[in-house]
Parts: structure tokens; C-alpha cells; sequence
């Protein structure tokens, strides 16, 4: 028996987590329903971090290996997207593969831009495995110091 209703030793939980992440797997993230807002499935590629500051939108990108020349970056009424395509591996040395967990094919991401993002002026650059993506907000849309007389 347990000493309190209110401790439950530390394997409940993460048995609890465990089959939360199988049940994901089988049938999807909660059976459909998101688990946050905007949230993604576990696995979506490239992941993106998004943030921004009083002059621009930032978005970073994580795609390691991938040609910069084979990604398209497009911004069409206020929805930046990502676009390209991850080679698949050569099988190695004829093993049959049972277990895969590097995504390969084709993916698009899409990303709602704030009011305010001016989609005249995008600069984009990848390195090291990251796309860095820098979107300004509009002149008249950032805050300015009024001088008192």
C-alpha cells in the first residue's frame, strides 16, 4: 500500500507516458484532436523554432544534410512556407532495415506570419544544418520614440 495518496512511485508515471507515446504512434497524436495549438506531430521535418524581435520575424529551421540549393522558401499572403525534398539513405551493407526513424521524401512546412510581417523583405540562409529565416515587420508598425517639446 501506498505510504499517501499523494505519492505514487516514479514508474507509474512513466509507464503511464509510455503507453501515451504508443497509443500516439498507432493512432495518431490524442486520436486526432491536436495536443496544443499549433501543435505538430512528433517527427515533423524540418522542426522550427519561431520568434521574433521589435524588427523582425525569426525562423530557424533544423535540416542537417540537406543541399540549400534543393530548398524553396516562398511567402504568398501572410503564410511562409518551407519546401523541399530529404534523399533517402543507401541501404547499408544489404542489412533488412526493421526499424526507421531518419525521415526521407518530401515535406512542406507552413507558417503563419504576423500582421505586421513585410513579405518584401525576407533573408534566408542556411548553414551548418540550419535555415535561418529573417522576415522584417513594416516600418510604420514599429514602435518609435516620440520626442517631448
Amino acid at each position: 500500500m501506498y505510504s499517501s495518496l499523494w505519492t505514487f512511485p516514479s514508474s507509474f508515471f512513466s509507464d503511464f507516458d509510455r503507453l501515451h507515446r504508443e497509443i500516439d504512434e498507432h493512432f495518431g497524436s490524442s486520436f486526432g484532436a491536436p495536443s496544443a495549438i499549433r501543435s505538430t506531430a512528433p517527427g515533423t521535418f524540418p522542426a522550427i523554432n519561431v520568434g521574433n524581435t521589435p524588427t523582425s520575424v525569426e525562423i530557424y529551421a533544423f535540416a542537417p544534410g540537406l543541399d540549400p540549393v534543393s530548398l524553396d522558401v516562398t511567402v504568398d499572403r501572410g503564410v511562409l512556407s518551407i519546401a523541399g525534398e530529404r534523399p533517402a539513405t543507401p541501404a547499408e551493407s544489404g542489412a533488412r532495415t526493421y526499424s526507421r526513424e531518419r525521415f526521407s521524401g518530401s515535406f512542406r512546412r507552413a507558417i503563419s506570419l504576423p500582421d505586421d510581417a513585410d513579405a518584401a523583405h525576407v533573408k534566408a540562409s542556411y548553414r551548418d544544418g540550419i535555415l535561418r529565416i529573417s522576415v522584417a515587420r513594416q516600418a510604420d508598425a514599429q514602435p518609435r520614440r516620440i520626442a517631448i517639446q
